[in-house]
């Protein structure tokens, strides 16, 4: 078996950004071949490190290289794994089964292109249940952003029921039948051993993952007294206005910058 975060094989990838070069890679996780994209400035640089967790499932919600060139063009190396069982990698998608060791071993994917001691990590929707994992996981993690995510998997079953079909499919069963592993999945019983400062952002009108999830979240931190802060906004949904994402994008890169340079 090949070793957990070795690269296969690095292919360029077509940039939307002159400024920011894209690359395709392929790296080995729990047995599994698996992909994600790399976005780097093309101007020398001390970058820090971003691992890009996305959210969705398969298709939806998949890695966008203008959305990785975004994040890279605010002063970072990205790193956006695919998950197994997506654009051709091997295995399959668990939504946060196994698969979040992609997330955990795409961390040191990253780290042979930005020489840093410690990374910063972001997930959006699904990949806040990836982001949390990784963070609950890893020890070298400097900060971590949960954007519109998910926190506990059996409430994400009973809030989106036109999901529950595919939940039963992946998972094996409702949360009545198999709450073990549901229980698995959510990373809420573990936030004890979260040691980086944690950022969430959500708004009250998202209907895909419900304001409830950033509570869950929050008060689970309260409790075990971490360090976090929360960005709710009242008006907005679970896909931010142009506008908003932008200067929402340039916030949230500036608070991980601010918790330093590693």
């Amino acid at each position: 078996m090949k070793e957990n975060g070795s690269i296969e094989f690095i292919r360029k990838y077509p940039s939307p950004n002159p400024k920011i070069e894209l690359y395709e890679i392929g790296y080995w996780s729990q047995g599994f071949l698996v992909k994600g994209l790399l976005a780097k400035p093309l101007a020398d640089g001390d970058y820090n490190a971003l691992l890009y967790l996305r959210g969705g499932l398969q298709f939806v919600g998949a890695v966008r290289p203008s959305r990785i060139a975004q994040f890279a063009s605010q002063g970072f190396i990205v790193f956006a794994p695919y998950y197994r069982g997506n654009r051709g990698g091997q295995g399959r998608d668990e939504f946060a089964g196994n698969d979040r060791f992609d997330a955990i071993y795409g961390a040191d994917v990253l780290k042979q292109f930005c020489k840093k001691e410690k990374i910063h990590v972001y997930g959006f929707s699904r990949g806040g249940l990836m982001a949390l994992w990784t963070t609950i996981l890893r020890d070298d993690i400097h900060s971590v952003v949960v954007w519109a995510g998910v926190s506990n998997v059996s409430s994400m079953y009973i809030e989106r029921v036109d999901m529950r079909r595919t939940l039963k499919r992946i998972i094996g069963g409702s949360p009545t039948k198999v709450k073990e592993l549901y229980d698995e999945r959510t990373p809420l019983y573990q936030i004890s051993k979260i040691q980086a400062p944690l950022l969430i952002i959500h708004g009250f009108n998202d209907c895909n993952v419900s304001i409830e999830q950033a509570y869950y979240l929050e008060n689970a931190l309260k409790r075990e007294s971490k360090d976090y802060e929360t960005w709710y906004y009242p008006s907005l949904a679970h896909h931010y206005p142009p506008n908003e994402n932008r200067k929402t994008v340039r916030a949230l890169c500036e608070w991980m910058k601010s918790k330093g340079t590693y």
